[in-house]
Parts: structure tokens; sequence; C-alpha cells
């Protein structure tokens, strides 16, 4: 068995107070996760490509103001 598939079977077995409180510690959990990875993506200049152009569609007029 590896190991999601013993982890998917705990999570089977949880009550649903427990399920409600992994929920929750995972919404966390995986926000996190995806905050880090962000955070490293702008670091090594992924994002660049993608700021460039909103600027210049700003300046072009094209962008939608918020």
């Amino acid at each position: 068995m590896s190991r999601l598939e013993s982890v998917e079977n705990e999570v089977k077995q949880l009550t649903a107070e427990e399920l409600h409180a992994f929920r929750q510690w995972f919404a966390e959990f995986d926000a996190n996760a995806w905050d880090r990875q962000f955070e490293s993506d702008v670091r090594q200049g992924k994002l660049d490509h993608l700021a460039e152009r909103a600027l210049h569609e700003q300046e072009a007029g094209k962008a939608t103001d918020l």
C-alpha cells in the first residue's frame, strides 16, 4: 500500500468532527504551501513576463481598472 493510499484510508476513518478539523488544517497547510511556491516563483523571475505584459497593456489603455 502506498503512503497516499494509507492516508486516504485514514481520512475515510475520521469522525465528522475530526474530518472538519482536518479540512481546516489542510486548507491552511495547502495555502501556506501555495504561498511558498508563489514566492519562490517570484524570486526566480518566473512571473516577470506576466508583470511586463500587464504593464504594457495598462500603458496601452487595454487594461480595466479594478
